[in-house]
């Protein structure tokens, strides 16, 4: 074997990988998902860029306007998965001002004015 086809066949394996934990990360969000709209409305934020680390925030809302669950997920690579966020449980849309909730992490807190925003 050459080296420039064991390159090529090396790049093949990573591209097939990548594709594959893409996939596992896609079906663990989507399960995150589907939990949060039996609970309410879902409101869905997200902030990063290309070269930044990304953050997704899911809020489940009751008939109230209160947060029932969510989840975060943030990360730079397919291995980030939805982990709970519990310490908004039982917030109003209101008291979920940014700047207040997530003071350090400015990410997190643009997902959080996106996901809070009432969709029409």
């Amino acid at each position: 074997m050459t080296p420039a086809s064991a390159l090529i066949l090396c790049a093949g394996c990573a591209w097939v990988a990548q594709i594959v934990l893409g996939w596992w990360q896609l079906q663990r969000f989507n399960r995150a998902f589907d939990e949060l709209c039996q609970l309410g409305a879902v409101g869905v934020g997200r902030s990063g860029g290309r070269f930044k680390p990304r953050v997704v925030l899911a809020l489940a809302f009751d008939k109230e306007d209160k947060v029932r669950a969510g989840f975060l997920l943030r990360g730079l690579t397919i291995f980030a998965s939805p982990a709970p966020l519990t310490q908004l449980n039982g917030l109003g849309r209101q008291e979920l001002m940014q700047g207040v909730i997530f003071p350090q992490d400015p990410n997190v807190q643009t997902a959080l004015s996106l996901a809070i925003e009432t969709k029409s």
